[in-house]
């Protein structure tokens, strides 16, 4: 991943160590929620789209929360994200509350986690001294990729010997990934003392509204309506459907982790070689292609014309790898806004923004997606968002070349 790479600076070695150790916690906990969900309050279709309204509606509050902290440094975000995401999972894994009260504690879970996100963009990018801003990007995914896959393996192993339960009182995955993220408290503490003087951006909430960024706040509500349905209800097809159990979906993680490791890099890669016009066709029609074949599939597993066993899960499985390989390349919309930014501390407030935008319509896509499945059945919602993913096409035409 690093080869031929100049010597990474102790501070960047760090960071790659934030990064490393996120990957994982987010693996013990955020990767595997939607089993959880099921196996321990065995939720409906319907109350699965309910659900992500405490779950994402930080996101739609992160803008309001960074500028509340402008006085902060982006590290000390970071570190107050954590913090709340080490309360919001740790007391999960030791109590089983009621639903209500577990709606609380992911809220605040979730609340660190999209703290988390721009701020850890903000930090990354400015440690980025050269202009390979494509090839250090890819091997900031490439790490957490890679920690996302060991995450897996052993989220599998857990579970297949039984040490790993949702529906036993003391939940240890979830305190596993509490005590991961403590070390990634550590880790932002020792990091700020190293740099000395602090990263610090824009935190204002000032909407910027550039014509220059018109088609960036396209692409993340784009982003919002296709992370909503592909990473909700793509599992969901195989947890309620075809009643897999978190150790197949760890399975399927690990194998997508193993690709993105050599995907991811090779992605920031062909970003600096072909340009971002051309990742950006390729990103929408993926996202097209996925959701049609999922749509007939989920179709065919729901009304009984497809078996529940044999050639079409397999394909169910691929669709969902293939599908996890799309949504690293969100790092294609981060790095189309740097390059048309007009001002360096637009970057983190714009991040922001797109974050709340993003989130916005996924509650609503959430919570109309669990409508139509009760309604009218899953492939609907999957045909929706492969219409919607047009919208992509249309943004990549209009995208100027690098």
């Amino acid at each position: 991943m690093f080869k031929g790479d100049e010597k990474l600076s102790k501070v960047q070695l760090i960071y790659f160590a934030i990064i490393a150790l996120t990957a994982l916690g987010l693996g013990f906990s955020h990767n595997v929620v939607s089993n959880y969900f099921k196996d321990a309050y065995q939720i409906t279709a319907y109350q699965r789209g309910i659900i992500e309204f405490p779950r994402e509606l930080p996101g739609v509050l992160v803008i309001f929360i960074i500028a509340i902290l402008s006085s902060f440094s982006d590290i000390r975000i970071a570190m107050l994200a954590q913090l709340l995401s080490i309360i919001g999972i740790g007391v999960l894994g030791f109590i089983t509350p009621s639903f209500t009260i577990m709606l609380i504690f992911i809220f605040i879970n979730s609340c660190g986690m999209h703290m988390f996100m721009p701020v850890q963009d903000s930090i990354g990018i400015s440690l980025i001294k050269d202009d390979n801003i494509g090839k250090r990007m890819g091997q900031y995914k490439g790490v957490a990729t890679t920690f996302t896959m060991v995450s897996g393996i052993l989220v599998f192993i857990g579970f297949r010997t039984g040490f790993f339960s949702f529906t036993a009182k003391t939940k240890w995955i979830f305190i596993i990934s509490a005590f991961i993220l403590v070390l990634v408290l550590i880790l932002l503490f020792i990091i700020e003392r190293l740099i000395g003087q602090p990263i610090k951006s824009n935190k204002k909430i000032n909407f910027i509204f550039r014509k220059e960024y018109k088609y960036y706040y396209t692409l993340v509500v784009m982003w919002g309506v296709q992370k909503q349905i592909m990473i909700v209800y793509g599992p969901w097809v195989l947890i309620d459907i075809l009643n897999k159990k978190a150790d197949t979906l760890a399975i399927l993680g690990i194998i997508g982790s193993f690709i993105g490791v050599f995907f991811i890099p090779a992605l920031g890669r062909w970003i600096d070689r072909f340009g971002i016009k051309k990742l950006l066709y390729v990103d929408a029609l993926s996202f097209i292609f996925v959701y049609v074949v999922y749509g007939f599939l989920s179709a065919g597993f729901a009304s009984g014309t497809l078996a529940t066993i044999g050639i079409p899960v397999f394909m169910a499985y691929m669709l969902f790898i293939v599908d996890r390989m799309s949504t690293q390349m969100g790092m294609i919309r981060t790095i189309y806004l740097r390059s048309i930014a007009v001002q360096t501390s637009d970057i983190t407030p714009t991040l922001s923004l797109g974050l709340s935008l993003d989130h916005a319509v996924s509650i609503i896509c959430a919570y109309l997606g669990g409508i139509v499945w009760s309604l009218w059945g899953p492939q609907y919602i999957f045909f929706l968002a492969a219409s919607f993913s047009l919208v992509n096409l249309y943004v990549a035409s209009k995208v100027k070349e690098d």
